[in-house]
């Protein structure tokens, strides 16, 4: 045989043993990652990260143009609570989820209503005349015009004053003191003003006409009488209002009396001045309910002395009012209100969350009272409460927004 094959065959017998050691070495060499790779853990579906709803059983998009989210079965500790969900940071990021405390405080509440304003009641006078006669001359023409104390209202003529006057000179001529004293007493009961009598006194001579003077200093109202006009002691001729100080009366619906009682302070406006406010207080809660509007009246009593409130003028009343204890309290927008029941996204921590029912009592303007359900510390959802609730409320066998400890993926959720 020539020389040349064997040379060819032995250089072809060392290639191919190299070859398979090659290969041989690097098979025991290398370990088999697709055998030493755990299992990722597969989805069971796809959901639209703003619309609970909607769900695929493949990655696609939401109607509003969002990649959807994967959702893997349980494999955390939420599997042995059923209900509670739990969602990556980013996830709590993008939804805006914020969280508020349960805590015990004073409930406050602002009652807003309408009142009227009126005159002061208090320091209002009713002009009655003592005895029956026509008025001679009137000296107040109008109602709202201002009087100062004893000036002139009006004159008046009456037979019973005449022989009142009559009655006061016998005496004096007769000089009984007895006499002279009754006659007196009874002028002044008739509103026979001071001066007048002492002027009878000293001249003697009767007056036909008696002027009758203010006893007070304040506005005419109601005035009912002219000249000429025929009085009796049953007759109003008009009346006299301070506007120092004056009243509002608000009314309040039935079911908020319970809040309504005397002292608390409350804030008034009118549209003629919106931008000014006149701070008061109630002065008193009628015990009665109207009975066309089934309301609880209350007096609220301000200041005036600048006379910018005038009666019956229409009025905003805002009344402060305040819980006497401090009840446990959660702010209103975490409150989830169903025709069933009403409920709350509890955060558990660490990114888990569930929904609970609770018991609401009274509501405030920013916080409502807690029954029962919840204790003081623990921390409710107050935005994006609803797609959490909306989680929570799934079977227990599912909740959405689990995620296994890993990577995370572009909805948020992160997977092994």
């Amino acid at each position: 045989m020539p020389r040349q094959p064997k040379i060819t065959l032995l250089i072809s017998a060392i290639v191919a043993a190299c070859t398979l050691m090659f290969y041989l070495g690097y098979y025991f060499a290398v370990p088999n990652t697709k055998q030493a790779m755990p299992d990722k853990p597969q989805p069971i579906y796809w959901v639209a990260p703003m619309d609970a709803n909607y769900t695929r059983d493949q990655p696609g998009k939401s109607p509003m143009g969002m990649d959807l989210v994967p959702v893997y079965a349980n494999s955390d500790d939420t599997a042995n609570d059923p209900g509670a969900i739990r969602i990556s940071p980013e996830v709590i990021n993008n939804l805006g989820v914020r969280t508020a405390s349960a805590a015990y405080q004073h409930l406050e509440t602002e009652i807003l209503t309408v009142g009227y304003v009126q005159y002061d009641a208090d320091k209002r006078l009713y002009i009655h005349p003592r005895v029956a006669g026509w008025v001679e001359k009137l000296y107040v023409k109008t109602a709202g015009e201002p009087v100062t104390k004893d000036q002139a209202l009006y004159e008046i003529y009456s037979p019973t004053l005449v022989n009142a006057q009559e009655e006061l000179l016998l005496a004096l001529e007769r000089k009984n003191k007895r006499l002279i004293k009754a006659a007196t007493d009874r002028l002044s009961a008739l509103q026979v003003p001071t001066t007048a009598i002492q002027q009878l006194t000293q001249s003697r001579k009767i007056s036909q006409n008696i002027t009758v003077y203010a006893p007070q200093e304040g506005i005419i109202d109601n005035l009912n009488i002219g000249e000429g006009f025929f009085v009796k002691p049953d007759t109003m001729l008009m009346s006299i209002a301070k506007l120092d100080e004056v009243w509002v009366e608000a009314e309040v619906f039935a079911r908020q009396a319970s809040l309504i009682t005397q002292g608390l302070a409350v804030t008034m406006w009118l549209d003629y001045s919106p931008t000014k406010t006149w701070p008061g207080t109630i002065d008193y809660v009628y015990p009665a309910l109207n009975l066309s509007t089934r309301t609880v009246r209350v007096r609220l009593r301000f200041n005036n002395q600048e006379k910018l409130l005038k009666p019956h003028m229409f009025a905003q009343v805002a009344i402060h009012t305040q819980t006497s204890k401090k009840p446990l309290t959660i702010p209103l927008e975490a409150i989830i209100r169903s025709a069933a029941d009403e409920r709350v996204v509890l955060a558990l921590g660490e990114g888990r969350f569930k929904s609970i029912e609770i018991s609401i009592g009274r509501y405030g303007d920013k916080f409502a009272e807690v029954l029962s359900g919840l204790q003081t510390g623990d921390r409710v959802v107050t935005s994006a409460q609803f797609l959490l609730d909306s989680e929570s409320s799934k079977s227990s066998d599912f909740k959405r927004f689990h995620y296994p400890p890993g990577e995370t993926d572009n909805g948020g959720i992160t997977h092994d």
